[in-house]
């Protein structure tokens, strides 16, 4: 569980560099990333370049995500960790 734990809060630390006005602490893992934090496209890319600087492993090609991978901060951090385990292997 602590991985997942790390996970999260790169996710946090992320969103924070993306919405500089974010007050990350209040952010749970069923905080949805576009209603509730109103993230568009243009966002959604510098996430993606910022979560690519936080977990150096882990690439991310737009072609091959769903936006269900990006509902909420819980659901990301499924997507990284199934990235994760699969670069471990």
């Amino acid at each position: 569980m602590e991985i997942r734990n790390e996970i999260i809060s790169r996710i946090k630390i992320a969103l924070g560099e993306v919405i500089e006005t974010l007050n990350t602490e209040e952010l749970q893992e069923n905080t949805d990333l576009f209603n509730d934090l109103n993230l568009d496209s243009t966002s959604v890319i510098e996430l993606l370049m910022a979560l690519e600087d936080h977990f150096e492993t882990v690439e991310f090609d737009p072609e091959n995500l769903k936006i269900e991978d990006f509902q909420t901060i819980g659901s990301l951090a499924n997507f990284i960790q199934n990235q994760i385990k699969e670069l471990s292997y």
